[in-house]
């Protein structure tokens, strides 16, 4: 790894460091390939949270793979007229018939049943709340450092419908079981937050308590920057870095959450950074950044470490 330089990664320095990447990257144009693609088909609150939902319980696996399966997943929910709504979906169709549609549907130990299982939880708790918003909200009090009491609630309502304390295995985890919860992090990222990329249709529940979706290319950054010295990527190192990002950013610390991990998702982004690879778009071509590059609009030492740590540990 290259020797770090102290000075550049000074609290004031690093915080500025982190903007400038937030400013470069945080864009539509480097969303895809994310799953958070599958929430841009629809416009309306009540659909975007049960696409949201949806896409993030099936964000485990190669990123194409999760793609296909939302896709599919949402394919089969947008034929209902009078228009393509998941919500309209649900709320017309019977749990035997979502058995029945659902059937066939994998995604690696994702079966068709649990799947169904999954949706018709969804549509429950929707009859019962009126949304996914105020069902997660109902579980929170405003004394809560964080979302993760309003989390666990929203996961034992929804395996509740679902059948059972057990159900949904592969699709739904909670923070009493001592997970990170990455996938539901990351759907209340989506959820919550509203800027060029995360599209927010939520209201109720402060950004300010959103938690860091610890997987394992942040929890590799997040040690690279001194954030955490842990070794695991557990919840307790998920609040962990929170927090530090939270020092930065006090009433949104999941913002630098996106163009953080784009290195390792976007091939646009790796070939405008040092970790490039052959084949991506070329650095100084449109739509292309070169992070402390002139393209920046930032001072080349100010980004340089992100930049050779991101690149390093893409290399990994």
């Amino acid at each position: 790894m290259p020797a770090r330089e102290p000075h550049v990664l000074a609290a004031g320095n690093l915080k500025r460091g982190l903007a400038a990447l937030y400013q470069a990257y945080n864009r539509r144009e480097y969303v895809h390939p994310d799953p958070l693609e599958m929430v841009y088909r629809y416009t309306a609150a009540e659909d975007q949270e049960i696409a949201g939902l949806i896409s993030a319980c099936l964000a485990y696996g190669r990123v194409t793979q999760i793609l296909s399966s939302a896709g599919k997943v949402l394919d089969l929910m947008d034929g209902a007229e009078p228009k393509s709504s998941p919500h309209f979906f649900l709320g017309r169709t019977t749990d035997r018939e979502l058995r029945t549609i659902f059937k066939s549907f994998t995604h690696r130990f994702t079966t068709g049943d649990e799947m169904a299982a999954l949706l018709i939880a969804i549509k429950r708790m929707i009859a019962e709340h009126g949304s996914l918003e105020e069902l997660f909200a109902s579980g929170m009090s405003r004394d809560d450092e964080t979302v993760l009491p309003g989390l666990t609630e929203f996961v034992s309502h929804l395996r509740r419908a679902a059948g059972g304390p057990n159900a949904c295995p592969s699709l739904l985890s909670s923070p009493e079981d001592g997970s990170a919860c990455k996938r539901l992090n990351l759907y209340l990222r989506w959820m919550v937050r509203r800027d060029r990329v995360d599209p927010g249709p939520w209201r109720a529940v402060p950004r300010a308590k959103l938690v860091i979706p610890l997987d394992t290319h942040m929890f590799r950054i997040a040690r690279a920057l001194d954030l955490t010295a842990s070794r695991q990527a557990n919840l307790k190192t998920a609040l962990e870095i929170t927090r530090a990002f939270a020092r930065h950013s006090p009433r949104d610390p999941v913002r630098y959450d996106f163009c953080l991990t784009r290195l390792g998702i976007n091939p646009s982004v790796k070939a405008g950074s040092g970790g490039g690879k052959a084949g991506g778009r070329a650095a100084g071509r449109p739509g292309s950044r070169s992070i402390g590059g002139a393209s920046s609009g930032k001072d080349s030492p100010l980004l340089r470490p992100l930049e050779q740590y991101l690149a390093v540990i893409e290399r990994k």
